[in-house]
Formats: C-alpha cells, structure tokens, sequence
C-alpha cells in the first residue's frame, strides 16, 4: 500500500489569491497616489538649501519676546485646552451612555449616539475652528469649541465602550433590590468606568494641548496666532521661539499626565 503524503500549507488557494489581490490593489494605489501628486523638481533639489537658510534665520532666538507676546498666548491656549476637555466630558457622557447598548435599550437612541460621535470624529479640530470663527469671530471661544467638539467623538466612544464591557453581576443585584436606573448607573457602572474614564480625560486633555497650538492658524486664538503672525513676518527667530515653547508645554504635559495617571489612576 502506498503512503499518502501530506502537504501542510499556511493559507488555503483561496486565501493566497486573495492576498495576492490585496498586494496588486495596495500597490496599484500606491502607483496612482505617486502619479497625481506634483513634485516640483526645482523646489525639491532646492529644499536643503532653503532649509538650511531658513534655521540660519532662527538664530539666535529672539527670547525677549517670549515676555511680550509668547507668555499670554501660551496661557490662552492652556485655557483652551482645559476647557474644551472639560466641555467635552460633559457632552460625552450622556451619549456614551445612549450609544451603550446595554444601558439604554433603544436602537434609535444608539444609532442616533453613534451617528453624532461619528460625525465628532470625522471632522478634524481645524475644521471645526473655520467654521466656529465664521461664527463666533476670530479668538479662543472657536478655538475652544473647536476643541470639544472634537473630543466629543473620542471620549464618547471609549465611554460607550467601557459601559458594555461592564460586569453583568451588580447590575443585576441592583435590579433585584429594585434599584431606579439611575441607582444603577452611579452604583453599578461608574465603579467600573471611572479609572478608564480619567485616564481618557487625561489623554484627551494631552492631545488637545497639542491640537491648540496650531488652531491659532486659522484664527482661533492661542499661541498658533503669535506663530502665524512670526511667519507672515518673515521673524524666523520668533517663529524659533514659539515652536521651542510649544515643544517644551508637549513635553511638560506629557510629564504632568504620566505622573497623574502613575499617582492617582
């Protein structure tokens, strides 16, 4: 009798077509992106020349403006961000829990929350901001709305998130006590979404530091304003200045967050 001799193979004929399909689409896209985007030959073999020149211009840094313009503008956009976090977490929580499906059993509800979270998350904070100043008017009240409108989406979702993956137990000894909804809530699902809760708020309040900083670009007030207006100026130590000092409050807030969420969290 013969042997039969068997082969073990990875992936079946099926799924190596189909990755095989995938890598000609990835690199057929890859070859129409190259195509349609226009590099200018010139500009490029010129870029590190202009680069050079450009942080030649830096310096030395102008520090004597820190004190003139740099410090209030900085302190704006501290202003935002906390803010808009703050705005943010009061939006968040009541469609966190209406786009949780276990907390509010309503499917319109949960697709309503899920649509406006999206929405939140589709559309990026400067976008957000050109259409606040068209509203508002250049200055950190678009900035700061802005802010939270865009961190309505993050901080909903992981809030939704953290609802569903809540622990079946307390829930249901809170209903058999006869516990209202709202008992059921604070005592059952706030124990357990409270830390991931802080720590979203915190990495929410991180990022939004960062995003601040450029909103001033299009008008909407903090140190991205004092930036725009070194650049438009051609005051490339000042511009040297600010984008030290936006660096430096990244990094001290990414300090501040870690030990926070090390100490308390």
């Amino acid at each position: 009798m013969s042997e039969q001799v068997l082969h073990w193979q990875r992936h079946t004929s099926g799924q190596r077509l189909l990755r095989y399909a995938l890598w000609l689409c990835a690199v057929a896209a890859i070859v129409q992106a190259a195509r349609t985007v226009e590099v200018i030959p010139e500009f490029l073999y010129d870029a590190p020349e202009q680069m050079a020149d450009m942080l030649g211009r830096m310096w030395p840094v102008d520090w004597g403006y820190y004190a003139d313009s740099v410090h209030t503008a900085l302190l704006e956009t501290l202003h935002m961000a906390t803010l808009g976090t703050l705005l943010a977490l009061v939006l968040a929580l009541p469609l966190g829990v209406m786009v949780a499906p276990n907390v509010t059993h309503s499917r319109w509800l949960n697709f309503s929350a899920r649509v406006l979270l999206v929405a939140s998350r589709s559309v990026n904070s400067l976008v957000w901001a050109l259409l606040y100043v068209a509203i508002f008017g250049p200055g950190p009240l678009a900035g700061m709305l802005a802010i939270a409108l865009r961190s309505v989406g993050f901080v909903g979702k992981l809030v939704g998130e953290a609802l569903e993956q809540s622990p079946r137990g307390p829930i249901e000894a809170l209903q058999a006590a006869g516990a209202s909804r709202f008992a059921q809530l604070w005592y059952g699902h706030w124990p357990h979404i409270k830390p991931a809760l802080w720590s979203v708020a915190l990495l929410r309040w991180d990022i939004n530091v960062r995003e601040s900083g450029v909103l001033g670009l299009v008008g909407a007030g903090g140190i991205g304003v004092v930036l725009n207006t070194a650049i438009d100026l051609f005051y490339w130590n000042r511009v040297a200045l600010v984008l030290l000092t936006i660096f430096a409050v990244v990094a001290l807030a990414e300090v501040v967050v870690l030990q926070i969420r090390k100490r308390v969290l």
